[in-house]
């Protein structure tokens, strides 16, 4: 209801198909002043001539712009002195209806002037306003180009990376460069994925979920369930979503990989607010690490990488054997992180 009153509002002064029809409505409007003064006589003490005739030409300024206002201010003013100030029916002419006339004719100049500069300042707002939207648009569309052809380009890296890969005997290279390609190909679905150009943030439940089901079809793995447990509406900022989204990919490939490489289990995704930040757990029922296994000295890439990337976000990376069985990838992070 307040959007159609600003809309209507900036449409004013109204431009109708013949300029006939809004001297023909103020014609109208000028008639129900008069009848409206004639009506009110009674109500009213001596004087007033003007009294109902000021809304007629406000309102027709208003709506119709300043020519019909002046139009409405001339038939008005003509119709009050002819009926209303004494000698009645007569265009009298002397000291006191000269002071009145004057008076009438600057308060009707006065509306009519800022009724006119007040519409004149509310067009040029909404021409700003609907360049604003259009400047908010393009760079919207040139957003998301932007981030169509960053994700491209890594998707070409890796594929590059794979093809080098089969010039490549050695073992330990060929397993790098794979590690290398799968990377920059999550890095691309994950800036694609985290695209947001209102720069609100990720919601991060969704997220989550998408993440890691992505992660789990990527490894073609049918025998693995993966759940994810995160707060209502919390949105993680847009600064330090790609680092996040690498370390959950990072704890959930390891889970595949070393914790389920061979039988069928569970993977459990949780964030939690806790009272100094947020807490990321990845829970898989698989074999296990031994109870002194030190994941910040550990020679994996992969785990090198993921304490780099959680000290990049002023949080720590570690994992510990589960309660019963399996491993607990844990990732603590400052309360800054969410917005």
């Amino acid at each position: 209801m307040q959007r159609s009153n600003a809309r209507f509002v900036e449409r004013l002064p109204l431009v109708l198909k013949r300029p006939i029809y809004a001297y023909a409505l103020t014609l109208i409007f000028c008639v129900a002043a008069l009848l409206l003064r004639f009506a009110a006589e009674p109500l009213l003490p001596t004087g007033y001539p003007f009294v109902t005739f000021f809304p007629a030409v406000i309102l027709t300024s208003f709506l119709f712009g300043v020519r019909p206002g002046i139009f409405a201010a001339v038939l008005c003013g003509f119709a009050s002195w002819y009926v209303f100030i004494p000698p009645m029916f007569g265009f009298a002419m002397n000291p006191a209806v000269a002071v009145a006339m004057l008076f009438y004719t600057g308060v009707v100049v006065i509306d009519i002037l800022l009724i006119h500069f007040m519409q004149r300042a509310n067009f040029n707002l909404a021409v700003e306003r609907e360049r604003s939207r259009m400047l908010a648009d393009n760079r919207e569309l040139l957003f998301r180009e932007l981030q169509h052809r960053v994700s491209n380009n890594l998707q070409v890296v890796a594929a590059m990376l794979s093809l080098q890969r089969r010039q490549i005997d050695n073992d330990v290279a060929r397993r790098a460069l794979d590690d290398a390609s799968a990377r920059l190909a999550l890095v691309g679905r994950i800036s694609r994925a985290l695209y947001d150009p209102s720069g609100n943030g990720q919601d991060i439940g969704a997220f989550l979920t998408a993440l890691s089901t992505d992660i789990v079809d990527a490894s073609g793995r049918q025998d693995l369930a993966v759940s994810v447990v995160a707060p209502d509406a919390m949105r993680l900022d847009s600064d330090m979503a790609v680092s996040f989204a690498l370390i959950v990919a990072e704890a959930v490939s390891n889970a595949i990989e070393h914790g389920l490489p061979d039988r069928a289990g569970r993977i459990q995704v949780t964030l939690a607010e806790v009272e100094d930040g947020l807490m990321l757990e990845v829970v898989d029922d698989g074999r296990g690490i031994p109870a002194d296994f030190d994941s910040a000295n550990s020679q994996s890439l992969g785990l090198r990488i993921a304490n780099a990337l959680a000290s990049q976000l002023g949080g720590r990376f570690a994992l510990f054997p589960g309660q019963a069985a399996g491993t607990v990838a844990r990732l603590d992070l400052p309360a800054a992180a969410a917005c």
